[in-house]
C-alpha cells in the first residue's frame, strides 16, 4: 500500500460545505451596523432571514403579500418551499416586522410584487447570487471571515440556538420544513459530543 492509500481522506467525517451559524453576537453586530448605515433593505432582508429560516431561493422569491395582510405586517407566515414543495410556517418577530414595515414604507411596494426586488431589469427579484453577496458583505462587517459563511449561516443561526436551548430536534424539523429528521440531524451537525451531552443530563 502506498503512502496515498495510506493517507485519510482529509474530509472524512466531516461536513463538507456546512456553513457555521451566526452567534448573537454577530447577530446584533450587523443590526448595529446596518441601523447605522440606514440600511433599510438590508435590516428588513437580515432581520427576515433570521426569524424565517428560510433557503436563500425561498427568501428572495418572497412577495409582499407572504408577509402581510393589508397595511398590518404577519406575525406568522407560510410559504411553499421551492425545494420540496412543502409549505413551511415561520414567525415574524417584533424587530423584523419594525423593520419589514420600514423597508415597505421606503419602497413603496404593491401586495403582489416581490419584496425584493432586483435593480437589474431582466431580474424580477434579488437572486440568489446577489443575496450571497450581500451576506459576505454583512459578514465582513461582523468582522468575521466571509469564505467560511454563508447564506445558509443565517437559515442555520436560529435553528441551531432553538436547538442548543430545548433539545428539541422534531421542532427545529418543522421550523426547517425539513421532510426526514435525519436531514435535520445532518443540517445541525450534531455529533456525538451533543447525545452525550443529553444523556448526561437524564438520571435514572
Amino acid at each position: 500500500m502506498d503512502t496515498a492509500q495510506k493517507r485519510e481522506a482529509w474530509n472524512k467525517g466531516k461536513l463538507i460545505g456546512q456553513k457555521p451559524p451566526l452567534k448573537p453576537k454577530d447577530i446584533w453586530a450587523i443590526r448595529i451596523h446596518l441601523q447605522n448605515k440606514h440600511a433599510v433593505r438590508d435590516l428588513a432582508m437580515f432581520n427576515l432571514a433570521i426569524d424565517s429560516k428560510l433557503r436563500g431561493c425561498d427568501l428572495v422569491s418572497l412577495r409582499v403579500r407572504d408577509v402581510t395582510n393589508g397595511n398590518q405586517i404577519l406575525p406568522r407566515a407560510i410559504v411553499v418551499q421551492r425545494k420540496t414543495q412543502r409549505p413551511v410556517q415561520f414567525e415574524l418577530t417584533e424587530p423584523t416586522r419594525l423593520a419589514v414595515a420600514a423597508w415597505l414604507e421606503k419602497a413603496h411596494l404593491r401586495s403582489d410584487q416581490y419584496l425584493f426586488p432586483s435593480r437589474l431589469e431582466d431580474s424580477p427579484h434579488l437572486s440568489t447570487r446577489q443575496y450571497a453577496r450581500i451576506v459576505h458583505m454583512w459578514v465582513e462587517t461582523a468582522g468575521l471571515d466571509s469564505s467560511i459563511y454563508g447564506t445558509h449561516s443565517l437559515r442555520r443561526t436560529k435553528a441551531t440556538l432553538i436547538y442548543k436551548k430545548t433539545k428539541n430536534l422534531r421542532a427545529v424539523q418543522i421550523l426547517l420544513g425539513h421532510t426526514k429528521l435525519e436531514s435535520t440531524v445532518r443540517y445541525l451537525g450534531i455529533e456525538v459530543d451533543d447525545a452525550l451531552e443529553i444523556s448526561e443530563q437524564i438520571e435514572i
